[in-house]
C-alpha cells in the first residue's frame, strides 16, 4: 500500500467512528496526477445523493499542464465506488445521526486507487484543546522516557 495524500486536518477536526474503503472513478489523466502526488484531501467532503457516493473538492493538479483536456476542473465532483449493502448503511447513518463523511487519505491497492473515508462527528473547540495537550503530554513523556535509558 502506497499512501498518496492525506488529510490530517481532517484528523484534528473530526472524531473518526467508523472507516471505509472506496474505489474512484478517475479518468487516466488524473490518475497519473494522483500517483504521482498532486492530489489534495484539504476540504474536501464525501455525499450521497440517491443511490451513489460523491468526492466533492477534491483538488487533483493536472499531471502535465500542456496535454491537459480543455475545460478540466481540478475539483470536479468524483464518483465512488461502493456496494449497494455499504450506501444504505451509510444514508441510514449520516441522515439519523447527523454525522458527515471525511476522506482520510488516498492509497493504492493492487495498482487501482483508493479513498479511506471515515463517518465522523465535529469535534467541539474545548474536545480540540484537550486532544492538544493529550498530545503535547504524550511526547513529553516519551521525551523523559527516552532520555532515563
Amino acid at each position: 500500500m502506497k499512501n498518496l495524500a492525506d488529510n490530517k486536518k481532517a484528523l484534528f477536526d473530526y472524531e473518526i467512528l467508523e472507516t471505509y474503503q472506496a474505489g474512484l472513478v478517475l479518468s487516466g489523466f488524473e490518475a497519473k496526477a494522483v500517483l504521482s502526488g498532486k492530489a489534495n484531501l484539504r476540504s474536501s467532503f464525501v455525499i450521497i445523493r440517491g443511490n451513489e457516493a460523491f468526492l466533492m473538492n477534491v483538488d487533483i493538479a493536472p499531471y502535465q499542464a500542456k496535454n491537459t483536456p480543455p475545460g478540466y476542473e481540478q475539483s470536479r465532483t468524483r464518483k465512488l465506488l461502493l456496494t449497494k449493502k455499504e450506501l444504505a448503511e451509510l444514508a441510514g447513518k449520516v441522515s439519523q445521526h447527523g454525522l458527515t463523511l471525511i476522506p482520510i487519505s488516498l492509497y493504492t491497492v493492487r495498482h487501482k486507487i483508493k479513498l479511506s473515508f471515515g463517518l465522523a462527528k465535529s469535534r467541539k473547540k474545548f474536545e480540540k484543546r484537550e486532544h492538544i495537550k493529550e498530545r503535547e503530554f504524550k511526547k513529553q513523556k516519551d521525551r523523559i522516557l527516552k532520555a532515563s535509558f
